[in-house]
């Protein structure tokens, strides 16, 4: 049976399936539906509220009304505990569908009109279940998508066959694939949706932990260098501040990593401003004294500059010649950087993309560092790192994420990488104060604001849309923010905007003045979230604060508190548990941990940044059942008695990532 074979699916929606990637049966059975409708629990009409089902009588005879091009069907239903308003728009047929007396089921949204209580646009309901609901294809209606998967099941066992072995399922209390997957389109009750989330999930981690493993294992041969034992403390000596000892012990664990012939991998995992930075340039002082070039690539321009004019000022003086290759370099400027990275004329090059670009080559590259790991995925790694390769040899890798991660959710991760972690921030270090702000108190809020910008400070004003949404009314936009502060409560102060569509040399120039004190007030979209290091900045402003992620939160406000000036972090939104536990802690890795065990892992995994997310089943915040995977794979990986079905599980991890290459965003 094919995609095809399905009653209904024509070429025209075939055309439409693979717009959205779906071009098999299987293709169609993992793409799970995104939520559900509870259609199980009928409540009273009286305390409908939010999508409820409703069971009654139809009071009186509909009423049919037209207005503007439009037809709206009223009427009402009738229970124990009252009535309740019913309304369909556009829908004349259900007025033969009304009859007064009639028992009946109804499905939908209830909202609140002049005082009244209404259910829009109801369906139908004939039997409790709970009804899958999928991201919507173009072109094929949602009954019609239903019933091309109801179709598609009855060849479930075929196209998707087992992946676990049945010793290895019934010690972790896991389901067949094949009813996990029946069950998580259809399921018979909230338990079977459970179980079966549970066993997609549990073998979407353990795959994706068997495939990082056989990559970690193919990790080529190295150029081991002879670093001295006294070395990492030489290089802090030279700094002009003492190192904490979370930054010493990470770069003893670099400097043994560089000694071996085996290519270091290592990820420096901290929150901001631990140092990290510092740790980077140690690591390229200790290569460079072995004869080595080094290269570290930044997302953003902006952030390559700063580290660079950073590396002058701290590395220059220890006899290491720096550079900048960056894409907005004149065609003179850039012949003259590739021209010096590969002679040998700078020992150390900064940059960005353009560090892999056509035509750039490195006379002797021993140490690639890459920074923001989160925004570059394992092929832009990997191609820096094969500029250095030699006789099968490659360079040293180190990459840095300010990105706190659960630590066991890193190593699954992260699997083709070590990991080493900075959980120390240097002394003096103020602590950002955060505040949730209520819709009555923005006046306060922007009135703080200017004190803070008399004062000298500039501040962030960030927003969730670029631009207004009807569908979203309520969310603001950076560009309607923009024009509202500037015309309005900021108009004496120098308000800029920004976002991640701006042309990029509109962005890079915003981000500069900001950069400069050029600017008092930025407003943007999350593009800010990393690559900008203003020290001035004390002021964090985050709109429509419940639309963002607590971890993202925590990054936006890593913005601000980058100096010495004590900084504050406002959170636009009604008060809610999730976002108090930003007004109670500074902690990274406290706050990740809140976030996975609040969104799951889904979230954190699902961002496409450069290659494919991992898809399909991480839908489950399921903290324990994280553990336990990463548990299952370091017994099989360990175990000889479990040889066979490791080797079960590797062929498995194969066939599931051989299509994608391994090329994951890291998130």
């Amino acid at each position: 049976m094919e995609l095809k074979d399905i009653r209904g699916v024509g070429p025209s929606r075939l055309e439409h399936l693979r717009a959205m990637g779906i071009v098999s049966l299987r293709d169609l059975l993992c793409a799970l539906p995104v939520r559900y409708e509870d259609r199980t629990r009928i409540v009273p009409c009286r305390e409908a509220a939010g999508e409820a089902l409703v069971k009654g009588v139809v009071a009186e005879p509909p009423r049919l009304s037209r207005f503007s091009g439009l037809t709206r069907v009223t009427a009402s239903l009738r229970d124990e505990s009252g009535r309740l308003a019913l309304c369909w728009y556009n829908a004349p047929w259900m007025m033969q569908q009304l009859p007064v007396g009639e028992p009946l089921m109804l499905f939908g949204r209830v909202s609140e009109r002049n005082g009244r209580r209404v259910l829009q646009n109801p369906a139908v309901v004939t039997r409790l279940e709970l009804l899958p609901v999928y991201r919507p294809v173009k072109g094929i209606p949602a009954k019609t998508l239903r019933e091309m998967v109801q179709a598609a099941l009855a060849a479930v066992d075929e196209c998707c066959p087992e992946t676990l072995p049945q010793g290895l399922r019934l010690r972790h209390g896991l389901c067949g694939r094949g009813e996990a997957i029946r069950q998580s389109h259809f399921p018979e009750s909230f338990e079977a949706l459970r179980l079966a989330r549970r066993r997609l999930a549990f073998e979407e981690m353990l795959l994706y932990q068997a495939a990082l493993s056989a990559v970690a294992g193919q990790r080529g041969g190295g150029f081991p260098l002879p670093i001295p034992a006294e070395g990492p403390a030489a290089f802090w000596e030279r700094l002009p501040f003492a190192p904490t000892a979370a930054q010493r012990r990470v770069l003893e664990e670099i400097a043994a990593d560089l000694r071996q012939d085996r290519a270091m991998s290592r990820l420096v995992q901290g929150d901001v401003g631990c140092g990290k930075t510092a740790l980077a340039f140690g690591a390229m002082a200790l290569v460079c004294a072995q004869g080595w070039q080094c290269a570290m690539m930044a997302p953003t321009e902006i952030l390559a500059r700063q580290h660079y004019e950073s590396a002058r000022a701290i590395l220059e003086p220890m006899g290491l010649r720096c550079g900048l290759m960056v894409g907005s370099m004149r065609a003179k400027e850039k012949r003259e950087a590739h021209e010096k990275a590969a002679d040998g004329s700078w020992d150390i090059v900064f940059g960005t993309h353009a560090l892999i670009s056509e035509g750039v080559s490195y006379r002797r590259l021993g140490l690639v560092v890459t920074d923001e790991q989160h925004r570059f995925g394992v092929r832009q790694r990997s191609a820096l790192r094969e500029r250095g390769e030699a006789g099968g040899r490659g360079p040293h890798v180190l990459v840095m994420s300010a990105t706190p991660i659960p630590r066991t959710l890193a190593l699954i991760l992260y699997g083709d990488l070590d990991l080493s972690v900075v959980d120390e921030l240097p002394p003096g270090r103020t602590p950002v104060r955060t505040r949730l702000v209520p819709e009555e108190k923005r006046a306060g809020m922007y009135a703080f604001l200017r004190d803070e910008v008399r004062r000298g400070r500039q501040a962030y004003v960030v927003c969730p849309l670029v631009e207004e949404s009807e569908q979203l009314e309520d969310v603001r936009s950076a560009q309607a923010t923009y024009r509202a502060l500037r015309d309005g409560e900021l108009k004496d102060l120098r308000v800029g905007l920004t976002w991640g569509g701006q042309k990029p040399d509109e962005k890079e120039q915003t981000l500069a003045e900001f950069t400069r004190g050029e600017l008092d007030v930025l407003v943007s979209t999350t593009v800010i979230e990393v690559g900008v290091n203003v020290p001035n900045a004390s002021v964090m402003i985050v709109e429509n604060a419940e639309r963002f992620g607590l971890s993202q939160l925590h990054q936006l406000r890593g913005r601000v508190g980058r100096g010495s000036a004590e900084s504050w972090c406002f959170l636009v939104a009604e008060g809610s548990s999730k976002l108090r536990v930003l007004t109670q802690t500074n902690d990274g890795f406290l706050v990740a941990q809140k976030d996975l065990e609040q969104r799951g892992p889904g979230d954190l995994l699902g961002t496409r940044q450069s290659g494919e997310a991992v898809q399909g089943f991480l839908l489950n915040g399921d903290v324990q059942l994280l553990e336990e995977s990463a548990r299952c794979w370091r017994e099989l990986a360990s175990d000889p008695a479990r040889a066979e079905e490791r080797v079960q599980v590797e062929r498995a991890a194969r066939a599931r990532f051989a299509e994608r290459g391994l090329t994951v965003a890291r998130n």
